[in-house]
């Protein structure tokens, strides 16, 4: 049995063994589909992998798993020896997985299934979608603020009749461009953020149905 630590990077991933109460280093390998299809196919059913949580960790882990015994992605609580280390590099960060992973310090975090992955994309998507949506809607408000238009007449200011308010507006030209600018700003992401959310609800239909 061996317990190999991954020190991930955007381009690369720097291998450590602990075989026998030793460890190595591994190499290096780089972070596509190709360098990691090589690493897979260089590990054993009854090898143990560990790497940090990062970007890129779940899809690394998902390559790996049908591989090896177990795939321990490992979160920043766990890994204070290498996050507070006074000297890091990547040789060194790597062989601390290794040992910890062998020593059985890691339990590491939950890994979701690829259509969970792909909601929690999509929300995360939607969430910044939103604030994207709010701050040019604020950046409309502040136009009103700054030209003493007080507050608009109707209830939501960027729904027709708020929006025929908006465009009867006198503002100087600088301001209008401001805020027919994020009026365009707010339905392209009204309908980005519609896009998104029938892709959610579909998903959440599936489920409910057992697809």
């Amino acid at each position: 049995m061996r317990f190999i630590g991954l020190d991930v990077h955007l381009d690369f991933c720097e291998i450590a063994i602990c075989e026998a109460g030793r460890v190595r280093s591994g190499g290096r390998v780089p972070t596509t589909p190709q360098g990691l299809a090589i690493l897979a196919n260089s590990l054993g059913p009854d090898d143990h992998v560990a790497l940090e949580a990062t970007g890129n960790a779940l899809a690394i882990a998902r390559a790996l798993e049908p591989h090896v015994a177990r795939v321990v992605v490992a979160t920043r609580t766990e890994l204070r020896a290498i996050t507070e280390a006074k000297v890091k590099t990547d040789g060194r960060d790597a062989r601390t997985l290794a040992r910890l992973l062998a020593a059985g310090l890691l339990r590491g975090c939950w890994l979701p299934d690829e259509q969970t992955r792909a909601l929690r994309r999509r929300l995360a998507r939607r969430a910044q979608l939103v604030r994207q949506r709010t701050r040019a809607k604020n950046e409309v408000h502040a136009v009103l603020l700054r030209m003493l238009k007080g507050r608009p007449p109707v209830t939501d200011a960027f729904g027709k009749r708020g929006r025929a308010w908006l465009a009867a507006l006198e503002l100087p030209a600088d301001e209008r461009e401001t805020v027919d600018g994020c009026v365009r700003q707010i339905d392209f992401l009204d309908g980005e953020i519609a896009i998104l959310e029938r892709a959610i609800a579909e998903h959440a239909l599936r489920r409910q149905c057992g697809g």
